[in-house]
């Protein structure tokens, strides 16, 4: 059987992921398409527990490198126990971050180095780099004024960061973009949730094509 197709989305804090991941997941299920939705960090139990430290509020004292440390840890657990498996199957598999959140936020907003993180990253996920990467471009004065109204969000430690964070998250991003051109595709997310999906759609669309 032909191998599926891996998507991740990526994007700082309010940039409209989830909301735009279920309308391509439902699109994708209408066409007969099989598909699996996923998420990082977490997806399966044990990348979940992982999730539920890393992003607890009360954990402030948790170190950069630590920090680090977990989430490739939970993304190799995800990575073998259900993303691999996924893909043998023919699926395609819409992941909500992967590596790319690791190299921007760890590697290039908490300043342990873009590379360093890059290395530790390498080491647990093999080469299985995604197919298609979605990046979803949103100015940090946007998606945090969004997060303010949307009280239903999830808060996590992340959210608490100053400013100055995010906006290097976004600076992190970009050197993302700068090295894997070949397969970021850079959405415009400040548009409404309807031409946001509609992008997103044409892009796959054309990959797919």
């Amino acid at each position: 059987m032909k191998d599926g197709l891996f998507i991740t989305v990526e994007g700082g804090e309010g940039a409209g992921k989830t909301t735009v991941v279920d309308k391509i997941e439902q699109t994708m299920r209408n066409q007969g398409i099989p598909v699996m939705r996923t998420r990082e960090p977490g997806g399966i139990r044990i990348a979940e527990r992982i999730r539920e430290v890393i992003l607890d509020i009360e954990h402030t004292e948790m170190d950069a490198r630590t920090e680090a440390l977990l989430y490739a840890a939970a993304r190799r657990q995800h990575l073998v126990e259900k993303i691999i498996p996924a893909l043998k199957e023919g699926k395609v598999v819409l992941c909500d971050r992967f590596i790319d959140s690791s190299l921007a936020y760890q590697g290039h907003a908490r300043g342990i180095g873009f590379e360093d993180v890059l290395k530790i990253n390498e080491f647990a996920i093999e080469g299985h780099y995604p197919n298609l990467t979605l990046y979803f471009d949103i100015n940090p004065e946007v998606g945090l004024a969004r997060i303010e109204q949307n009280k239903e969000r999830e808060i996590n430690r992340l959210d608490q960061e100053v400013f100055d964070f995010h906006k290097k998250v976004q600076e992190g991003y970009k050197k993302v973009i700068s090295k894997y051109r070949e397969r970021v595709a850079i959405i415009n997310a400040e548009q409404e949730v309807d031409a946001v999906y509609e992008d997103t759609m044409r892009v796959i669309n054309k990959y797919l094509a």
